[in-house]
Protein backbone atom coordinates (compact mmCIF):
# COMPACT_ATOMS: atom_id res chain seq x y z
CA UNK A 1 0.00 0.00 0.00
CA UNK A 2 1.29 3.39 -0.97
CA UNK A 3 0.69 6.26 1.37
CA UNK A 4 1.21 9.83 0.30
CA UNK A 5 1.22 12.77 2.71
CA UNK A 6 0.11 16.16 1.43
CA UNK A 7 0.69 19.46 3.10
CA UNK A 8 -1.96 22.17 3.12
CA UNK A 9 -1.68 25.83 4.01
CA UNK A 10 -4.68 25.63 6.42
CA UNK A 11 -3.86 25.81 10.10
CA UNK A 12 -4.90 22.98 12.39
CA UNK A 13 -7.29 25.38 14.15
CA UNK A 14 -9.03 26.11 10.82
CA UNK A 15 -9.40 22.42 10.03
CA UNK A 16 -10.85 21.62 13.49
CA UNK A 17 -13.27 24.52 13.19
CA UNK A 18 -14.39 23.33 9.76
CA UNK A 19 -14.91 19.75 10.95
CA UNK A 20 -16.47 20.32 14.35
CA UNK A 21 -18.30 23.60 13.77
CA UNK A 22 -21.64 21.96 12.89
CA UNK A 23 -21.39 19.67 15.91
CA UNK A 24 -20.56 22.54 18.25
CA UNK A 25 -23.47 24.57 16.90
CA UNK A 26 -25.87 21.68 17.49
CA UNK A 27 -24.50 21.07 21.00
CA UNK A 28 -24.88 24.62 22.23
CA UNK A 29 -28.23 25.51 20.60
CA UNK A 30 -30.08 24.94 23.91
CA UNK A 31 -27.26 25.24 26.41
CA UNK A 32 -28.55 28.56 27.77
CA UNK A 33 -32.02 27.11 28.22
CA UNK A 34 -30.49 24.09 29.94
CA UNK A 35 -28.65 26.36 32.39
CA UNK A 36 -32.02 27.79 33.47
CA UNK A 37 -33.76 24.42 33.38
CA UNK A 38 -36.38 25.47 30.80
CA UNK A 39 -37.36 24.54 27.26
CA UNK A 40 -36.65 26.71 24.17
CA UNK A 41 -40.34 27.60 23.85
CA UNK A 42 -40.54 29.04 27.39
CA UNK A 43 -42.34 32.35 27.80
CA UNK A 44 -40.77 35.51 29.22
CA UNK A 45 -42.50 34.93 32.56
CA UNK A 46 -41.23 31.35 32.69
CA UNK A 47 -37.69 32.55 32.00
CA UNK A 48 -37.92 35.12 34.78
CA UNK A 49 -39.39 32.61 37.27
CA UNK A 50 -36.73 30.03 36.40
CA UNK A 51 -33.98 32.59 36.92
CA UNK A 52 -35.27 33.62 40.34
CA UNK A 53 -35.58 30.01 41.47
CA UNK A 54 -32.12 29.12 40.18
CA UNK A 55 -30.63 32.23 41.77
CA UNK A 56 -31.94 31.17 45.16
CA UNK A 57 -30.86 27.54 44.80
CA UNK A 58 -27.33 27.93 43.43
CA UNK A 59 -26.25 31.25 44.96
CA UNK A 60 -22.63 30.97 46.23
CA UNK A 61 -23.67 32.08 49.72
CA UNK A 62 -25.89 29.00 50.00
CA UNK A 63 -23.31 26.64 48.49
CA UNK A 64 -20.08 27.63 50.22
CA UNK A 65 -18.76 24.07 50.13
CA UNK A 66 -19.00 23.96 46.34
CA UNK A 67 -15.83 25.47 44.80
CA UNK A 68 -17.66 25.89 41.47
CA UNK A 69 -20.70 27.66 42.93
CA UNK A 70 -19.63 31.14 41.80
CA UNK A 71 -18.98 29.96 38.23
CA UNK A 72 -22.32 28.13 38.03
CA UNK A 73 -24.14 31.21 39.29
CA UNK A 74 -22.40 33.49 36.82
CA UNK A 75 -23.10 31.20 33.88
CA UNK A 76 -26.76 30.92 34.84
CA UNK A 77 -27.10 34.71 35.26
CA UNK A 78 -25.39 35.35 31.92
CA UNK A 79 -27.80 32.90 30.26
CA UNK A 80 -30.72 34.82 31.75
CA UNK A 81 -29.37 38.14 30.47
CA UNK A 82 -29.29 36.78 26.92
CA UNK A 83 -32.65 34.98 26.97
CA UNK A 84 -34.56 37.73 28.79
CA UNK A 85 -33.84 40.19 25.98
CA UNK A 86 -36.07 39.48 22.93
CA UNK A 87 -33.43 40.69 20.45
CA UNK A 88 -30.55 38.58 21.75
CA UNK A 89 -32.86 35.60 22.29
CA UNK A 90 -33.84 35.62 18.61
CA UNK A 91 -30.19 35.79 17.59
CA UNK A 92 -29.37 32.90 19.91
CA UNK A 93 -32.33 30.79 18.75
CA UNK A 94 -31.38 31.28 15.12
CA UNK A 95 -27.64 30.85 15.34
CA UNK A 96 -26.61 29.76 18.80
CA UNK A 97 -23.76 31.58 20.50
CA UNK A 98 -22.24 32.31 17.10
CA UNK A 99 -25.43 34.09 16.11
CA UNK A 100 -24.85 36.62 18.86
CA UNK A 101 -21.57 37.76 17.33
CA UNK A 102 -22.18 40.90 15.36
CA UNK A 103 -25.93 40.33 15.60
CA UNK A 104 -26.67 43.92 16.52
CA UNK A 105 -24.96 47.25 16.24
CA UNK A 106 -22.39 47.66 18.94
CA UNK A 107 -23.06 44.14 20.20
CA UNK A 108 -20.51 42.16 22.20
CA UNK A 109 -18.10 39.79 20.55
CA UNK A 110 -17.90 36.10 21.26
CA UNK A 111 -14.97 36.76 23.58
CA UNK A 112 -17.12 39.29 25.44
CA UNK A 113 -20.00 36.86 25.81
CA UNK A 114 -17.85 34.15 27.36
CA UNK A 115 -15.73 36.60 29.33
CA UNK A 116 -18.84 37.85 31.10
CA UNK A 117 -19.19 34.46 32.79
CA UNK A 118 -16.06 35.08 34.81
CA UNK A 119 -16.15 38.83 35.54
CA UNK A 120 -16.21 39.66 39.27
CA UNK A 121 -17.46 42.90 40.70
CA UNK A 122 -17.09 44.66 44.02
CA UNK A 123 -19.73 43.50 46.45
CA UNK A 124 -21.20 40.99 44.02
CA UNK A 125 -21.04 39.64 40.50
CA UNK A 126 -20.84 41.82 37.43
CA UNK A 127 -21.52 40.72 33.88
CA UNK A 128 -21.40 44.05 32.08
CA UNK A 129 -18.99 45.00 29.35
CA UNK A 130 -20.18 48.50 28.59
CA UNK A 131 -16.96 50.51 28.38
CA UNK A 132 -18.94 53.75 28.57
CA UNK A 133 -19.59 53.36 32.27
CA UNK A 134 -23.37 53.01 31.95
CA UNK A 135 -25.44 49.85 32.30
CA UNK A 136 -25.23 47.55 29.31
CA UNK A 137 -27.82 45.19 27.92
CA UNK A 138 -25.87 42.34 29.49
CA UNK A 139 -25.10 44.20 32.74
CA UNK A 140 -26.00 43.27 36.28
CA UNK A 141 -26.46 45.60 39.21
CA UNK A 142 -24.06 45.40 42.12
CA UNK A 143 -25.42 43.92 45.31
CA UNK A 144 -26.73 46.15 48.10
CA UNK A 145 -24.96 45.19 51.32
CA UNK A 146 -26.74 46.21 54.54
CA UNK A 147 -25.68 45.56 58.17
CA UNK A 148 -28.33 44.00 60.40
CA UNK A 149 -27.95 43.95 64.18
CA UNK A 150 -28.97 40.79 66.02
CA UNK A 151 -28.77 39.56 69.60
CA UNK A 152 -27.27 36.31 70.82
CA UNK A 153 -30.83 35.24 71.62
CA UNK A 154 -31.75 35.71 67.94
CA UNK A 155 -28.94 33.40 66.85
CA UNK A 156 -29.79 30.84 69.54
CA UNK A 157 -33.54 30.66 68.90
CA UNK A 158 -33.79 31.74 65.27
CA UNK A 159 -35.94 34.67 64.17
CA UNK A 160 -38.03 35.86 61.24
CA UNK A 161 -37.67 39.58 60.50
CA UNK A 162 -40.15 41.46 58.31
CA UNK A 163 -39.19 44.90 57.06
CA UNK A 164 -40.42 47.59 54.71
CA UNK A 165 -37.96 48.55 51.99
CA UNK A 166 -37.93 50.92 49.04
CA UNK A 167 -36.43 49.80 45.76
CA UNK A 168 -36.10 51.08 42.23
CA UNK A 169 -38.23 49.14 39.70
CA UNK A 170 -38.92 49.44 35.99
CA UNK A 171 -41.66 51.89 35.15
CA UNK A 172 -44.89 50.04 34.39
CA UNK A 173 -46.04 52.68 31.91
CA UNK A 174 -43.06 52.63 29.55
CA UNK A 175 -41.67 49.17 30.50
CA UNK A 176 -38.35 50.78 31.34
CA UNK A 177 -37.80 52.54 28.04
CA UNK A 178 -38.40 56.01 29.49
CA UNK A 179 -40.31 56.93 26.31
CA UNK A 180 -43.92 57.97 25.85
CA UNK A 181 -45.94 55.83 23.48
CA UNK A 182 -43.90 54.72 20.47
CA UNK A 183 -41.32 57.47 20.75
CA UNK A 184 -37.74 56.45 20.07
CA UNK A 185 -34.59 57.94 21.58
CA UNK A 186 -32.22 59.87 19.33
CA UNK A 187 -28.49 59.45 19.10
CA UNK A 188 -26.65 61.62 21.62
CA UNK A 189 -25.11 64.54 19.81
CA UNK A 190 -22.43 64.99 22.43
CA UNK A 191 -20.83 61.54 22.19
CA UNK A 192 -22.32 60.58 18.79
CA UNK A 193 -23.82 57.42 20.26
CA UNK A 194 -20.65 56.00 21.79
CA UNK A 195 -21.63 56.75 25.39
CA UNK A 196 -18.14 58.10 25.99
CA UNK A 197 -16.74 61.57 26.05
CA UNK A 198 -13.01 62.24 25.68
CA UNK A 199 -11.51 64.63 28.20
CA UNK A 200 -8.25 66.43 27.56
CA UNK A 201 -5.90 66.86 30.49
CA UNK A 202 -2.69 68.85 30.46
CA UNK A 203 0.30 66.94 31.84
CA UNK A 204 3.51 68.39 33.30
CA UNK A 205 5.73 69.60 30.47
CA UNK A 206 2.84 70.93 28.42
CA UNK A 207 1.76 67.60 26.91
CA UNK A 208 -1.93 66.78 26.55
CA UNK A 209 -3.52 63.47 27.55
CA UNK A 210 -6.89 62.28 26.30
CA UNK A 211 -8.92 59.92 28.53
CA UNK A 212 -12.39 58.42 27.89
CA UNK A 213 -15.13 59.04 30.44
CA UNK A 214 -18.84 58.42 30.60
CA UNK A 215 -20.82 60.94 28.62
CA UNK A 216 -22.82 62.98 31.10
CA UNK A 217 -25.28 64.20 28.48
CA UNK A 218 -26.70 60.70 27.94
CA UNK A 219 -25.37 59.01 31.13
CA UNK A 220 -23.35 56.62 29.00
CA UNK A 221 -26.34 55.29 27.04
CA UNK A 222 -25.39 56.86 23.73
CA UNK A 223 -28.90 58.14 23.12
CA UNK A 224 -31.36 60.66 24.53
CA UNK A 225 -35.08 61.29 24.59
CA UNK A 226 -36.54 64.65 23.75
CA UNK A 227 -38.38 66.28 26.63
CA UNK A 228 -41.77 65.91 24.95
CA UNK A 229 -41.14 62.21 24.27
CA UNK A 230 -40.41 61.29 27.88
CA UNK A 231 -42.74 59.08 29.92
CA UNK A 232 -44.80 61.21 32.29
CA UNK A 233 -44.68 58.67 35.11
CA UNK A 234 -40.92 58.16 35.33
CA UNK A 235 -39.85 61.45 33.67
CA UNK A 236 -37.79 59.50 31.15
CA UNK A 237 -35.64 57.64 33.66
CA UNK A 238 -37.34 54.30 33.01
CA UNK A 239 -37.62 53.55 36.74
CA UNK A 240 -39.80 54.52 39.70
CA UNK A 241 -39.56 53.96 43.46
CA UNK A 242 -41.64 51.16 44.91
CA UNK A 243 -42.17 50.08 48.52
CA UNK A 244 -41.79 46.37 49.14
CA UNK A 245 -42.10 44.11 52.18
CA UNK A 246 -39.16 41.77 52.61
CA UNK A 247 -38.66 38.91 55.02
CA UNK A 248 -35.41 37.38 56.21
CA UNK A 249 -34.99 34.31 58.36
CA UNK A 250 -32.17 34.26 60.89
CA UNK A 251 -31.38 30.59 61.29
CA UNK A 252 -30.28 28.99 64.54
CA UNK A 253 -26.51 28.90 64.95
CA UNK A 254 -25.72 31.69 62.47
CA UNK A 255 -22.58 33.66 63.27
CA UNK A 256 -21.35 37.22 63.37
CA UNK A 257 -20.69 38.62 59.85
CA UNK A 258 -22.71 35.83 58.22
CA UNK A 259 -24.64 36.94 55.13
CA UNK A 260 -28.30 36.48 54.28
CA UNK A 261 -29.00 36.99 50.57
CA UNK A 262 -32.27 38.04 48.96
CA UNK A 263 -31.62 37.15 45.33
CA UNK A 264 -32.82 39.71 42.81
CA UNK A 265 -34.31 42.01 45.46
CA UNK A 266 -32.06 44.97 44.62
CA UNK A 267 -32.69 48.01 42.44
CA UNK A 268 -33.64 47.52 38.79
CA UNK A 269 -32.45 49.51 35.80
CA UNK A 270 -33.42 49.29 32.14
CA UNK A 271 -31.44 46.51 30.48
CA UNK A 272 -29.80 45.56 33.77
CA UNK A 273 -30.70 42.59 35.92
CA UNK A 274 -31.48 43.46 39.52
CA UNK A 275 -28.75 42.77 42.04
CA UNK A 276 -29.14 41.03 45.39
CA UNK A 277 -29.86 42.56 48.77
CA UNK A 278 -27.32 41.16 51.23
CA UNK A 279 -27.81 41.49 54.98
CA UNK A 280 -24.62 41.11 57.03
CA UNK A 281 -25.30 40.05 60.62
CA UNK A 282 -23.72 42.13 63.38
CA UNK A 283 -24.05 40.51 66.80
CA UNK A 284 -24.54 42.86 69.73
CA UNK A 285 -22.57 42.23 72.96
CA UNK A 286 -24.46 40.20 75.57
CA UNK A 287 -24.63 41.06 79.25
CA UNK A 288 -24.09 37.49 80.48
CA UNK A 289 -22.98 35.12 77.72
CA UNK A 290 -19.95 35.02 75.46
CA UNK A 291 -19.68 32.84 72.38
CA UNK A 292 -16.77 30.86 70.98
CA UNK A 293 -17.81 28.98 67.87
CA UNK A 294 -20.51 26.57 69.01
CA UNK A 295 -19.67 26.93 72.72
CA UNK A 296 -20.93 29.44 75.28
CA UNK A 297 -19.30 30.87 78.41
CA UNK A 298 -21.24 32.40 81.30
CA UNK A 299 -20.17 33.68 84.71
CA UNK A 300 -22.29 32.68 87.72
CA UNK A 301 -21.93 33.95 91.28
CA UNK A 302 -22.20 31.50 94.17
CA UNK A 303 -22.00 32.28 97.88
CA UNK A 304 -19.16 31.24 100.16
CA UNK A 305 -21.41 28.67 101.81
CA UNK A 306 -22.28 27.19 98.38
CA UNK A 307 -18.59 27.03 97.48
CA UNK A 308 -17.88 25.13 100.72
CA UNK A 309 -21.04 23.08 101.24
CA UNK A 310 -22.38 22.65 97.70
CA UNK A 311 -25.64 23.69 96.04
CA UNK A 312 -28.70 22.42 94.17
CA UNK A 313 -30.49 25.30 92.44
CA UNK A 314 -31.21 27.04 89.15
CA UNK A 315 -27.84 28.59 88.32
CA UNK A 316 -28.86 30.63 85.27
CA UNK A 317 -31.55 31.50 82.76
CA UNK A 318 -30.55 30.31 79.30
CA UNK A 319 -30.90 32.23 76.02
CA UNK A 320 -34.25 30.55 75.32
CA UNK A 321 -35.67 31.39 78.75
CA UNK A 322 -35.13 27.95 80.30
CA UNK A 323 -33.79 27.68 83.81
CA UNK A 324 -30.70 25.48 84.14
CA UNK A 325 -30.65 23.65 87.48
CA UNK A 326 -27.40 22.10 88.67
CA UNK A 327 -26.61 20.01 91.76
CA UNK A 328 -23.01 19.72 92.94
CA UNK A 329 -21.74 16.39 94.30
CA UNK A 330 -21.42 15.98 98.08
CA UNK A 331 -18.09 17.04 99.56
CA UNK A 332 -17.03 19.12 96.57
CA UNK A 333 -15.40 22.50 97.39
CA UNK A 334 -15.31 25.11 94.65
CA UNK A 335 -12.16 27.19 94.40
CA UNK A 336 -12.33 30.78 93.09
CA UNK A 337 -12.68 30.80 89.27
CA UNK A 338 -13.59 27.11 89.13
CA UNK A 339 -15.21 26.11 85.82
CA UNK A 340 -17.67 23.37 84.93
CA UNK A 341 -18.98 22.34 81.51
CA UNK A 342 -22.55 21.32 80.73
CA UNK A 343 -22.56 19.24 77.57
CA UNK A 344 -25.05 20.03 74.84
CA UNK A 345 -26.19 23.37 76.28
CA UNK A 346 -24.10 25.61 74.01
CA UNK A 347 -25.08 27.24 70.70
CA UNK A 348 -27.13 25.30 68.15
CA UNK A 349 -24.90 24.18 65.30
CA UNK A 350 -25.78 25.92 62.03
CA UNK A 351 -27.85 23.70 59.72
CA UNK A 352 -27.87 21.05 62.50
CA UNK A 353 -29.87 22.87 65.16
CA UNK A 354 -30.77 19.66 66.96
CA UNK A 355 -27.07 19.43 67.92
CA UNK A 356 -25.48 21.98 70.24
CA UNK A 357 -22.06 22.88 71.56
CA UNK A 358 -21.15 23.04 75.25
CA UNK A 359 -21.87 25.56 77.98
CA UNK A 360 -18.94 26.57 80.22
CA UNK A 361 -19.88 28.00 83.63
CA UNK A 362 -17.26 30.07 85.44
CA UNK A 363 -17.96 30.43 89.17
CA UNK A 364 -17.29 33.67 90.99
CA UNK A 365 -17.44 33.33 94.79
CA UNK A 366 -19.45 36.09 96.42
CA UNK A 367 -17.97 36.95 99.81
CA UNK A 368 -20.29 37.84 102.71
CA UNK A 369 -20.79 41.48 103.68
CA UNK A 370 -19.32 43.24 106.70
CA UNK A 371 -22.81 43.52 108.19
CA UNK A 372 -23.11 39.75 108.11
CA UNK A 373 -19.72 39.38 109.78
CA UNK A 374 -20.77 41.69 112.64
CA UNK A 375 -23.95 39.69 113.15
CA UNK A 376 -22.23 36.35 113.85
CA UNK A 377 -19.99 34.98 116.60
CA UNK A 378 -16.61 35.65 115.01
CA UNK A 379 -14.71 33.42 117.42
CA UNK A 380 -17.04 30.52 116.71
CA UNK A 381 -16.67 31.22 113.00
CA UNK A 382 -12.88 31.24 113.32
CA UNK A 383 -13.02 27.85 115.00
CA UNK A 384 -15.06 26.48 112.09
CA UNK A 385 -12.95 27.92 109.30
CA UNK A 386 -9.50 26.66 108.28
CA UNK A 387 -6.69 28.30 110.29
CA UNK A 388 -5.06 31.50 109.11
CA UNK A 389 -1.72 31.30 107.29
CA UNK A 390 1.33 31.49 109.56
CA UNK A 391 4.04 34.14 109.25
CA UNK A 392 6.57 33.81 106.45
CA UNK A 393 9.48 31.65 107.47
CA UNK A 394 12.27 32.51 107.80
CA UNK A 395 11.09 35.93 108.90
CA UNK A 396 12.77 38.83 107.00
CA UNK A 397 15.28 40.83 109.05
CA UNK A 398 13.42 44.08 108.33
CA UNK A 399 9.63 44.27 108.61
CA UNK A 400 7.73 47.50 107.88
CA UNK A 401 4.15 48.04 108.97
CA UNK A 402 2.20 49.36 105.93
CA UNK A 403 -1.17 51.04 105.60
CA UNK A 404 -3.46 50.31 102.66
CA UNK A 405 -6.47 51.68 100.86
CA UNK A 406 -8.94 49.92 98.54
CA UNK A 407 -8.76 50.72 94.82
CA UNK A 408 -10.01 49.28 91.52
CA UNK A 409 -6.79 48.47 89.71
CA UNK A 410 -8.69 47.78 86.46
CA UNK A 411 -9.52 51.48 86.17
CA UNK A 412 -5.88 52.51 86.56
CA UNK A 413 -3.14 52.62 83.98
CA UNK A 414 -1.53 49.30 84.85
CA UNK A 415 0.83 47.50 82.43
CA UNK A 416 -0.70 44.06 82.86
CA UNK A 417 -2.43 41.93 80.26
CA UNK A 418 -6.19 41.56 80.25
CA UNK A 419 -5.82 37.90 81.22
CA UNK A 420 -4.11 39.05 84.41
CA UNK A 421 -7.52 40.29 85.56
CA UNK A 422 -10.04 38.42 83.41
CA UNK A 423 -9.65 34.70 83.03
CA UNK A 424 -10.51 33.99 79.42
CA UNK A 425 -11.91 30.80 78.04
CA UNK A 426 -8.41 29.37 77.75
CA UNK A 427 -7.79 29.74 81.46
CA UNK A 428 -11.09 28.21 82.44
CA UNK A 429 -10.67 24.89 80.70
CA UNK A 430 -7.21 23.50 81.16
CA UNK A 431 -7.97 19.81 81.38
CA UNK A 432 -10.86 17.44 81.89
CA UNK A 433 -11.10 15.73 85.24
CA UNK A 434 -11.52 12.00 84.86
CA UNK A 435 -14.59 12.07 87.08
CA UNK A 436 -17.93 13.19 85.56
CA UNK A 437 -20.47 14.73 87.89
CA UNK A 438 -24.07 13.69 87.56
CA UNK A 439 -27.03 15.19 89.35
CA UNK A 440 -28.74 12.88 91.82
CA UNK A 441 -32.15 13.89 90.39
CA UNK A 442 -32.01 13.18 86.65
CA UNK A 443 -35.29 14.99 86.04
CA UNK A 444 -34.10 18.32 87.39
CA UNK A 445 -30.36 18.44 87.07
CA UNK A 446 -27.77 18.57 84.32
CA UNK A 447 -24.67 16.51 83.73
CA UNK A 448 -21.47 18.56 83.81
CA UNK A 449 -17.71 18.09 84.06
CA UNK A 450 -15.27 19.89 86.33
CA UNK A 451 -12.13 21.46 84.91
CA UNK A 452 -8.83 21.60 86.79
CA UNK A 453 -5.26 22.50 85.85
CA UNK A 454 -2.64 20.59 83.93
CA UNK A 455 -4.07 19.83 80.51
CA UNK A 456 -4.59 21.31 77.05
CA UNK A 457 -6.15 24.76 76.93
CA UNK A 458 -9.54 25.59 75.43
CA UNK A 459 -9.56 28.38 72.81
CA UNK A 460 -10.33 31.74 74.37
CA UNK A 461 -14.00 32.69 74.29
CA UNK A 462 -14.60 35.79 72.20
CA UNK A 463 -17.84 37.71 71.96
CA UNK A 464 -19.23 37.23 68.45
Amino acid sequence: MKVEIYTHPYRLQDVLTLVFSPLIHMAVETVLYDLLGITPNASEDEIKKAYRKKARDIHPDKNRNDPNAATKFQEMAAAYEILSDPDTRILYDEGGMEGLQGGRSGGPSMDDIFAQFFTGGSGGFSFGFDMGGGPSRFGRQNDSVLPHEVTLEDLYNGKTVKMNMEKQVLCSSCKGSGAKGHAKPKQCSTCEGSGRAYIKTQLPGGQMAVSPQRCEACKGKGENLREKDRCKKCKGSGTVKEKTRQEIFIEKGMADQQRIVLAGAGDEEPGVSAGDVVFVLKVLPHDSFERNGNDLLVKVKITLSEALLGFSRILLTHLDGRGIKVTSPPGKIFQPDSTIVIRGEGMPIYKRSDTKGDLFVLFEIEMPSEDWLRSVDQQALANLLPPKKPEIQPEPKIVDEANFEEIDVRSQSFPASQDFFDHGFANQRDAINDEDWEDEDDDEGDTFDDYAGGGPAEPECRQQ
